[in-house]
């Protein structure tokens, strides 16, 4: 199975799981990305006060999967194929931070 694939059953399961519900109603672009924004400030709640390595593993797994849940549903929305815009994005990245200006370094691209 592809990972596409696997993408979109995952994504057929949580619409089956929000249909059963009858949560769609609630569900619009703008409240999904609001809800991504709660479920990544969750996650880094997480690392809060704490060594990178000190985030509890499962505690970040499920935040994690939150961040995933809503970023599926949103795409979902939109009908993007979460496969291509990702690869897109790295294309992009790839010409905005060439490894010899990029590497080793923290820097926006906006600053080399």
């Amino acid at each position: 199975m592809t990972e596409m694939t696997e993408i979109k059953n995952i994504t057929n399961r949580l619409i089956e799981f929000r249909n059963e519900r009858e949560w769609e109603q609630f569900h619009n672009p703008k409240d999904l990305a609001i809800a991504l924004s709660i479920e990544s400030n969750e996650l880094l709640e997480t690392f809060l006060w704490k060594k990178h390595d000190e985030a509890t593993r499962e505690k970040v797994e499920e935040e994690l999967a939150d961040v995933f849940t809503y970023a599926f549903l949103i795409a979902e929305k939109y009908d993007f194929n979460v496969a291509e815009i990702i690869n897109r994005k790295i294309d992009r990245n790839n010409e905005k931070y060439p490894v010899e200006k990029a590497k080793g370094n923290a820097k926006k691209y906006t600053e080399f």
